[in-house]
């Protein structure tokens, strides 16, 4: 088995169309034919269900798809490897993040690290909490900042580092009765209409349950897609919501109010995950040792 015959299965299996996979790769037709011929041959299965030049994938070949994928990514992230080693500074960070630390969590640390390593790159993503988390195990990627820090129970599988914990706040528009107020109870906010994330978003349960900690349950108003949609929701006086901390640093909308929770447990952590089963390649792993030092300084600095 060659590796170019896995690119042309690849790419086949991906456009289920054998000319369209030639044009993607610059070859001729006949060239991907043959490979997938021979591949199959040696294999001894059918790979494809043939019509015309469409394809689509035996079961068998659905089997075969997925393995050549994790297949794949150990190649591409060897020949990353081989080159980061030789020059870590110039190398690829692959991480992911939720989409509350887009605005400046994420980006503080990014320009900070390449203010040292100005030809580092990164390659980003935002996902759901959960989906950070099978992305670390499944290879999608081999960082992600996530918050709150995955269960104790995840301990096989990943490997983190908490990296600071951030008050969670009320944010209310500016006319709320409360709003000049120095700190709040959760309760005393209990019969305000809220705003929240959709259901699926880790943050979205964190709200609820710290409602039903504080003995009620949130009137649902309305949802918002992302932090700055709740914004957006509070701002036309449309509700209240609680919010991270950080989710508010430079980024605090006109017509509202942000106001500390008095409530002792109102806090998340926020960390930093990586695979147990993979080691970073020398970028990635030159980025988390900076992550590190950096949030050590910030925490030593508020203490």
């Amino acid at each position: 088995m060659e590796i170019r015959q896995i690119q042309y299965f690849m790419e086949v299996a991906k456009r289920e169309h054998v000319t369209e996979a030639a044009d993607a790769l610059h070859v001729a037709q006949s060239s991907v034919s043959r490979q997938i011929f021979n591949l199959e041959d040696e294999l001894g299965v059918d790979l494809f269900i043939r019509e015309g030049r469409s394809v689509k994938l035996t079961p068998l070949g659905r089997v075969f798809f997925e393995r050549m994928k994790q297949v794949v990514t150990l190649i591409d992230e060897s020949k990353r490897e081989i080159k980061e080693y030789l020059n870590p500074a110039k190398g690829t960070v692959r991480i992911a993040f939720p989409i509350s630390m887009a605005a400046h969590t994420l980006p503080s640390i990014i320009y900070a690290f390449r203010t040292r390593y100005p030809e580092a790159r990164f390659e980003m993503s935002n996902a759901l909490y959960y989906d950070l988390i099978d992305g670390v195990v499944n290879g999608d990627f081999n960082l992600a900042m996530i918050a709150p820090m995955p269960s104790k129970e995840m301990e096989k599988k990943i490997n983190g580092t908490t990296l600071f914990t951030e008050n969670i706040v009320a944010l209310l528009p500016f006319h709320h009765p409360l709003a000049n107020r120095k700190s709040i109870t959760l309760r005393e906010i209990k019969d305000d209409p809220f705003v929240v994330l959709p259901e699926g978003y880790i943050f979205r349960d964190q709200v609820i349950e710290a409602c039903n900690k504080a003995r009620f349950s949130p009137k649902i108003a309305f949802e918002g897609k992302d932090i700055d949609a709740l914004k957006g929701l509070v701002s036309a006086g449309l509700g209240s919501a609680l919010m991270p901390e950080m989710t508010l640093v430079d980024n605090t909308p006109r017509s509202t109010v942000v106001v500390p929770l008095s409530d002792y447990n109102l806090k998340r952590t926020v960390g930093v995950i990586y695979p147990t089963h993979r080691n970073l390649l020398p970028t990635e792993s030159l980025f988390y040792d900076f992550l590190l030092r950096t949030y050590d300084r910030l925490n030593e600095f508020r203490k």
